[in-house]
């Protein structure tokens, strides 16, 4: 070939107008074909949902109900008591035993021993706004250790404020096995010079509070005697060495 082709470089247009190339991905599609497909990344945000408030039981709430109104009450009762206990100012009783004497202390035909005491007790009431109602169904008692030797009652009377009250009574009684007894109470004497007795009063009583007359309660006094004789028999000459008495309230 005489001529050869020659290749002409063509020249842009720069003013040409543009024309779109076709995109990769067809209209309508999210990807390329035949590429995997991948769900888009999103945060994940907790929700938190807003518990019901719980509702107390029945039983809670009348448990709740009942603690308050008991606590109510013990509040209400104590400031009562502070009350009256600053109002009236009340003190204990006071009890003693003064005289002792044996009347009676013979052997029986079944070796029992009968007793006969009379005991002088003082009961003082101390107090300038209170009287004191001693009822019916109390019970003294004279005792050598474990053994009830002679018994009786307090007589039922009413004790004014600042009272002081002396009262005889008589305390008879029946023991078994008197030889034992007997020996006991000799040997006593002899080796110490006195012998131990406890005289023990069970009084239920009423208390008086100003012109209000109060619900009964009982009142326990353990007396424990040292008591002197020259010998153990019938109208001997007793003497009282020492005497203490405990006081007890119980309602």
């Amino acid at each position: 070939m005489s001529d050869h082709q020659k290749i002409h470089p063509v020249a842009h247009d720069v003013e040409a107008p543009h024309t779109p190339r076709a995109p990769l991905v067809p209209p309508g599609a999210t990807k390329s074909d035949g590429a995997e497909q991948y769900p888009p990344h999103r945060r994940t945000i907790p929700v938190t949902h807003a518990r019901p408030p719980k509702r107390r039981s029945c039983c809670c709430r009348c448990f709740c109900w009942t603690i308050s109104l008991l606590l109510l009450l013990v509040i209400i009762i104590g400031a009562v008591i502070g009350i009256l206990f600053l109002v009236f100012q009340p003190k204990l009783p006071k009890f003693s035993v003064d005289k002792l004497q044996i009347t009676q202390l013979t052997t029986g035909t079944d070796n029992s021993l009968n007793s006969t005491f009379d005991v002088t007790v003082t009961a003082r009431n101390p107090n300038k706004k209170i009287g004191i109602y001693y009822e019916g169904g109390s019970q003294i008692s004279g005792w050598y250790t474990d053994t009830k030797l002679c018994e009786g009652a307090l007589p039922k009377f009413y004790q004014g404020h600042r009272n002081t009250t002396v009262l005889i009574l008589s305390l008879t009684g029946q023991s078994q096995n008197a030889t034992e007894l007997v020996g006991a109470l000799q040997q006593q004497q002899q080796e110490t010079g006195n012998i131990p007795l406890d005289i023990k009063v069970n009084q239920p009583v009423r208390v008086k509070l100003g012109k209000l007359k109060l619900f009964e309660v009982k009142f326990k006094v353990s007396c424990r005697l040292a008591v002197a004789m020259d010998s153990i028999s019938a109208n001997n000459e007793i003497t009282i060495q020492s005497s203490s008495c405990k006081f007890r309230l119980r309602l």
